[in-house]
């Protein structure tokens, strides 16, 4: 009997330190650092066994680190690859958010590696020099295993076009269906290594979410023949388990846990398996990866706290994420007149992406800014109908729910199985009104622009970030056919431009919302 052991982390979004950089003296129960340690210990635990370690992708976007990064120390992103060969990855998959900041950067933050990067389901990610083959085969103690890496399929929805240049992305289960048994002719024991998640219940096959090619998790289970193991990421779940015979991880996001799976196989045929994850919370920082990155990590410390612009007028501080989400907010009446400023549009929408989001201060800096809004998000503007705007503040106003003692909450579909509350967006340009005592589909009242009842066939443009523009969260009514023209700033640049335009910037209390529950 040979035991293999597959370690996963995933969706670490650049958190190496367990901050979320809200102060420098933050400290968090997660950290790719805090990962660093734990995977020592896993891939030393059993040396009898046949141990591989994997990254299911989305690792150099997401935190102040990544951004410092990308935008002020690029001839840095090596380091990456440099932590991952220290700690001994085997490979690595692309999740989606690897190609925000452009195939160049791509390959900067590969290079060096001495693992294989695998993309099945990518066309023309090899000859972009961002992949190596669509899967590897691993020969250790006389198992072979092969691993096949897949990444969700949706990245063109959300991505800039110039970011994905020359390649294609296809059904991950379609894909695995041409692969899985090939592979089985040449090793012992097939993984899929997938950047995406579940549609369905796991257990049930009950639909979860709506049925967009994003994540194919559940089919890959039940319509791939021969998985032996399935590691996934993308939707920042924790998820441990067999199902449907298939033993299967997803370990979060920010390095919150490592996952493990381990399969005894016998005479080249899996006789059992299980699946677990571990925590990464008292975990101490490996102290040799720390010593790696402490310097750029105190560089990007004081990068944060640079101030960029001041503030008067009403306070711009986030404290009360659903009264803001209710009610509108100053912040986000802020970011709404950036966008609309950028795109020459005649209305705006922006999201309150998380219960992170702290808003800005009087002295504004970096640190907030990138603490409220952490996207690389690029700008849109399209041209929609009074229809396509009726149906797209219909699935905003479905974001709440009415309780029998009259607390307004948030739908539970916006936050199981995953937490999705940037799919809610706060309208400027536009004076509207929600009744959320009337059903999904009809509460939208009210809405007027420049005073007068908008008409369905009224033509508006409507400025917004690249996911929502492409239909992501569910908002078929916006497509890339309908856009005129692209803002190819990020958004934290232009915020920073309208600073340096504007140094001292007036906060002013929204009214154009209105709700009734």
């Amino acid at each position: 009997m040979t035991r293999l052991k597959l370690i996963s982390t995933s969706d670490v979004h650049g958190y190496l330190y367990p901050t979320n950089y809200s102060s420098p003296a933050d400290r968090r129960p997660y950290g790719w650092l805090r990962a660093a340690t734990l995977i020592r210990q896993l891939q030393q635990a059993d040396p009898d066994a046949v141990t591989l370690t994997l990254d299911l992708g989305d690792w150099i976007q997401g935190s102040s680190f990544a951004s410092y990064l990308a935008t002020q120390a690029p001839q840095q992103a090596p380091i990456y690859a440099k932590l991952l060969n220290a700690l001994h990855y085997d490979a690595s998959i692309l999740g989606n958010h690897d190609f925000n900041y452009g195939l160049p950067y791509l390959r900067a933050s590969q290079a060096g590696r001495d693992f294989p990067v695998l993309a099945a389901n990518i066309a023309g990610a090899h000859d972009q020099d961002i992949s190596d083959a669509p899967y590897q085969i691993f020969e250790q103690k006389g198992l072979k295993v092969a691993v096949l890496g897949l990444t969700t399929t949706y990245v063109p929805v959300w991505e800039v076009p110039s970011h994905i240049p020359g390649l294609n992305f296809q059904s991950a289960v379609a894909t695995a269906q041409r692969w899985v048994s090939k592979l089985h002719d040449l090793a012992d024991v097939v993984v899929v290594a997938y950047h995406g998640g579940f549609e369905a219940d796991l257990k049930t096959g009950t639909p979860t979410e709506r049925d967009t090619g994003e994540d194919e998790g559940f089919r890959l289970l039940t319509q791939v023949p021969g998985i032996d193991a399935l590691l996934t990421g993308h939707q920042h779940r924790q998820i441990a388990g067999v199902y449907h015979g298939v033993p299967t991880t997803q370990p979060g996001d920010k390095a919150v846990a490592v996952g493990e799976i381990t399969l005894e196989v016998v005479d080249h045929h899996v006789v059992s398996s299980s699946a677990t994850l571990h925590s990464t919370a008292a975990a101490v920082p490996d102290p040799l990866m720390s010593a790696q990155t402490i310097a750029l990590e105190h560089h990007v410390q004081d990068w944060l706290d640079q101030p960029i612009g001041k503030l008067t007028g009403a306070s711009m501080a986030v404290t009360d994420h659903l009264a803001a989400r209710l009610h509108g907010h100053p912040y986000l009446e802020f970011i709404n007149r950036v966008e609309m400023m950028a795109g020459h549009a005649d209305i705006a929408a922006t999201a309150l992406f998380n219960d992170d989001v702290l808003g800005l201060q009087a002295t504004v800096t970096r640190r907030q800014l990138l603490n409220s809004y952490p996207y690389p998000n690029t700008l849109v503007v399209e041209r929609i109908t009074g229809q396509d705007l009726r149906a797209a503040l219909e699935r905003c106003a479905s974001f709440f729910t009415v309780q029998p003692d009259g607390r307004v909450e948030v739908t539970p579909s916006f936050i199981h199985p995953k937490t999705q509350l940037y799919n809610y967006d706060v309208y400027d340009g536009i004076d509207y009104t929600f009744d959320l005592r009337q059903p999904v589909g009809h509460r939208l009242v009210r809405l007027r622009y420049h005073g007068d009842p908008v008409r369905a066939d009224q033509e508006l443009t409507i400025v917004m970030n690249q996911y929502r523009g492409h239909g992501g969260g569910q908002y078929p009514m916006f497509q890339a056919n309908k856009i005129i023209r692209e803002v190819n700033s990020d958004m934290a640049a232009l915020v920073q431009n309208y600073f340096h335009d504007h140094p001292v910037v007036t906060g002013i209390t929204p009214k154009n919302l209105t709700v009734h529950a």
